[in-house]
């Protein structure tokens, strides 16, 4: 069925989980995913399973140029179960990448026939094969039989990070607050090696008072990103100025995710720290990033 669509040439990346993969593996894939491209393939669709897969697709998305048009899809059930939904999510990928309404929308995820972008997607279910939703924004499009139906399209593209394979990525520690945390985690960051923090914050952007001032002398040392913890939603940034809001956490030199959430917002400091990004630029990029 698939070469009725497009005439198709299957490669192997990487044969482990997804759990198993870098950030420095999508490296080496977005550099091969180029290749193919300047080679004159029209599309790549790149199968993996799920756990990842909200942000292997946003660091292609950051790493590719938007003109190269890639579809990630997976499936939320193993071969051989009643509904196995692969054989169809691959089907979607394959006609979504094969189609021209496609190109210049990034990076692009599919499942349960409904068309994602990777800067918005986010695994919401552990089982349910609708688990990928995409809450800001909703899907921009769906598949009806045949038809790709591409319904909306960003008002911008993703920066584009040009960044070589390589190891040595930046670490960036990635915590989420809870009722009554240990901000103990926080003076580990540092003295651990890593370069940036991301916290998923509170609510619209807060943190417990007591944290505070290991944030702003954290934030002093390397830079430190705030996201929401509740994975959906844009952070305020003029409407609290008391101790811990978000306006108070700006004050003292934290970064506001702005719509991303923390594991994505991760990735993005990341590649900004691998392409030696101003910090004075950084909250931009944030911004950007979001809409």
């Amino acid at each position: 069925m698939l070469r009725e669509i497009a005439e198709i040439e299957a490669r192997r990346f990487r044969m482990v989980g997804s759990a198993n993969l870098t950030l420095a593996d999508m490296l080496e894939l977005a550099a091969e995913i180029s290749r193919l491209s300047a080679a004159g393939i029209d599309g790549v669709v790149v199968t993996q399973g799920t756990d990842t897969l909200e942000e292997t697709s946003y660091a292609l998305d950051l790493l590719l140029p938007p003109g190269v048009r890639v579809v990630v899809t997976g499936a939320m059930r193993n071969p051989g179960l009643p509904g196995e939904d692969g054989p169809a999510n691959l089907v979607a990928a394959v006609r979504l990448a094969a189609s021209a309404e496609a190109l210049g929308l990034g990076v692009l995820v599919v499942l349960d026939d409904t068309i994602h972008l990777a800067r918005f997607v986010r695994k919401t279910h552990a089982t349910a094969t609708g688990a990928f939703t995409s809450a800001r924004v909703g899907p921009i499009g769906y598949m009806v039989e045949d038809r790709v139906r591409l319904l909306l399209q960003p008002r911008h593209p993703s920066r584009h990070f040009a960044v070589a394979p390589r190891d040595d990525l930046p670490d960036v520690a990635l915590l989420t607050l809870s009722l009554g945390n240990d901000e103990r985690l926080i003076d580990s960051v540092a003295p651990a090696g890593y370069r940036g923090l991301v916290i998923e914050a509170f609510g619209a952007g807060h943190v417990a008072e007591r944290t505070l001032p290991r944030l702003e002398k954290l934030a002093r040392r390397m830079p430190v990103v705030f996201a929401t913890r509740t994975g959906s939603g844009e952070l305020f940034r003029s409407t609290g100025t008391y101790p811990g809001s978000e306006g108070d956490l700006m004050a003292r030199g934290l970064i506001p995710a702005v719509g991303l959430d923390g594991r994505k917002a991760r990735i993005l400091l990341t590649l900004l720290l691998a392409t030696d990004t101003p910090p004075a630029e950084m909250a931009s990029a944030f911004e950007n990033a979001s809409l």
